[in-house]
């Protein structure tokens, strides 16, 4: 997986099986946090990232029969072609799917008592449980324990909308996906100001914004080519009024994107990719023909895909 770039951190820990998740405005994006452009972007934004990464394993021969598949559910109106609109709406809707196993992945493994809810004490539990006395003090890259517990108090405040001291499973899905709800929004943007804000005159300049994800060890050390890649993404597509610095909106922009837009532009994006004939839609021939485009292939099983999975 790519790095993840720039964005604030929420990490909850969770027994050794489930591992140690990051959540953040994935670079700006809500579609996937690889590179823009990339197929693995593409494999994320078409499927969710789950069902990319059960599609990697899958020989190709069935990544193609399963994509045909999935050709018939884009095409709406049945007229054998899938248009823009037809593939943004898909698009749109992996991405409210993902978001929704991935939660009720999560619930399950914070809901100890099985009551459907996540309390705070077993969020805290879960979490934190097994910290020790002085990992709390305990400071590194600019991250503490104590630092993340108050941000998970915070969020923890906003997405309890009925302030019962307890997380149902869309009060969790904010909790854990905050870019996604307009009540998280505000939060994400303060969260992001003041842990990139170094200066504290208002605004995120490019050195902060750079020093989030890139600290060099020594003066003399040259910056990798992805930071630089980042300076220009600074430029380009952050800083839009070009001042050097990143105000309130271009931050707002930034870390709670629309994410039709993005949708928009991927269903664009495919398309461009794999239209042959260049007349603005694909037929299944087109899409199949263009697998790799759109889901990965490898192994061979590949058979819990869709298990499941009444969305395809």
């Amino acid at each position: 997986m790519k790095i993840v770039l720039i964005a604030f951190v929420f990490a909850v820990i969770i027994e050794a099986s489930y591992g140690q998740e990051d959540f953040r405005s994935v670079d700006g994006d809500v579609l996937s946090d690889e590179a823009p452009g990339s197929k693995d972007y593409d494999h994320e934004a078409f499927l969710g990232e789950d069902l990319a990464e059960e599609y990697d394993e899958m020989v190709p021969e069935e990544s193609q029969k399963r994509l045909g598949e999935i050709f018939t559910k884009i095409d709406v109106d049945t007229d054998g072609n899938v248009d823009t609109k037809e593939l943004e709406k898909w698009i749109a809707n992996a991405q409210e799917n993902y978001i929704g196993r991935d939660t009720e992945k999560r619930l399950e493994k914070l809901d100890l008592d099985e009551n459907g809810s996540v309390s705070w004490e077993e969020f805290f539990n879960v979490t934190y449980g097994e910290l020790k006395d002085d990992d709390w003090d305990t400071k590194e890259n600019d991250f503490s324990y104590r630092d993340m517990l108050n941000k998970d108090k915070n969020r923890w405040k906003v997405a309890d909308t009925d302030d019962d001291d307890s997380c149902s499973l869309d009060e969790l899905n904010a909790l854990c996906h905050p870019q996604h709800f307009d009540r998280m929004r505000n939060l994400v943007f303060e969260e992001t100001l003041t842990e990139l804000d170094e200066n504290k005159d208002g605004f995120i300049d490019i050195e902060e914004y750079i020093s989030d994800v890139y600290k060099p060890e020594n003066e003399n050390e040259s910056e990798p080519e992805w930071v630089e890649a980042e300076r220009e993404q600074f430029k380009s597509d952050r800083d839009k009024n070009s001042d050097g610095k990143l105000d309130e909106q271009e931050i707002r922009d930034w870390v709670t994107p629309d994410s039709s837009d993005f949708a928009l532009d991927e269903a664009q994006h495919l398309i461009a990719e794999s239209d042959s004939n260049q007349d603005g839609v694909l037929t299944k021939k087109e899409v199949v023909g263009n697998f790799d485009i759109f889901v990965g292939s490898q192994a061979t099983d590949w058979g819990k895909m869709f298990e499941g999975h009444d969305e395809f």
